[in-house]
């Protein structure tokens, strides 16, 4: 059995560890309102300019001219993005992301196809190199701070390739952010370029000029719509990381609490019977003086 002292070092020990969990729950909290608030000023943006897109592609001669948008006659080479935090301690969320990644792999490889990983995230990195998966880039940072130039520098890597036949398909997997309890692990086509057309918006009666031609805006907006895809993807997740993060110091700490009162209990006990036995020990001894 545990000495008094023993348990209450154990006591101080996770009380001290109540405190680190309570000031990271408190640091996630202020990160998510302030990643958030970025996220919800970004993607009106986004959705703008996807309906834009989806009108040039609606009104631009559908040729194949468009090599972005353009699907392969035969896949065969898929390279799929992975989104990860550089950082632990936020529940299962890496770990979500990282499962997703590789049901996904799995099922491309049981295809027959040829699977390669571009890490973004330590994590994720981490994770695929200790399995010997294919890694043609490895990235950190990108969600400490999203931010343009890091989705631009990945989608022009990622555009590059697919232009040049590195890759036939490109998939991204990163955390969609429903709700601050909740974050799914979603994968979407990157490459070829699907953007859809709204069919609200098609039916409107606005019916806009461009300028220069549909063709010429495509070529030149058809890069910018990875990037933004990218960078969306960047937002989202970074809500997502600090929202779990956010989540887990929180049950963390509830948790130290119910191990503080347990051990309290306990020490409580354990005090209570050296006590008696001291008491035992003094009535015996003086009832052996008589």
């Amino acid at each position: 059995m545990a000495t008094l002292r023993d348990v209450k070092r154990k006591i101080d020990a996770v009380k001290k560890t109540s405190q680190i969990t309570k000031a990271m729950n408190m640091v996630a909290a202020a990160k998510l309102r302030v990643a958030q608030q970025n996220m919800e000023k970004f993607l009106p943006y986004a959705d703008k300019f996807r309906e834009v897109i989806g009108r040039l592609v609606a009104g631009a001669e559908q040729d194949g001219s468009f090599e972005l948008m353009t699907p392969r006659e035969e896949v065969k080479k898929i390279e799929l993005v992975l989104l990860s935090a550089d950082r632990g301690l936020c529940g299962s969320f890496n770990n979500n992301l990282l499962v997703t990644g590789e049901r996904f792999m799995k099922a491309k490889q049981a295809e027959g196809l040829e699977v390669a990983v571009t890490a973004a995230g330590r994590k994720a990195s981490g994770y695929y190199r200790v399995r010997r998966y294919p890694v043609r880039e490895a990235l950190t940072g990108l969600l400490n701070k999203p931010n343009y130039d890091d989705a631009f520098n990945l989608g022009r890597n990622l555009v590059n390739r697919f232009v040049e036949g590195e890759s036939d398909e490109v998939y991204l997997v990163y955390s969609h952010f429903i709700s601050v309890v909740k974050q799914a692990p979603t994968v979407i086509k990157l490459l070829p370029i699907s953007p859809g057309v709204d069919e609200q918006a098609e039916g409107t009666s606005v019916d806009y000029i461009y300028e220069p031609s549909h063709q010429e805006l495509l070529t030149d907006l058809l890069p910018n719509f990875v990037y933004n895809q990218l960078l969306s993807s960047f937002y989202e997740t970074t809500v997502s990381e600090h929202a779990a993060r956010m989540a887990a110091m929180d049950n963390a700490t509830n948790n130290c609490k119910d191990l503080v009162r347990s051990l309290t209990l306990t020490y409580n006990k354990a005090r209570q019977a050296a006590i008696t036995t001291e008491l035992m020990d003094i009535v015996g001894g003086a009832e052996a003086l008589r």
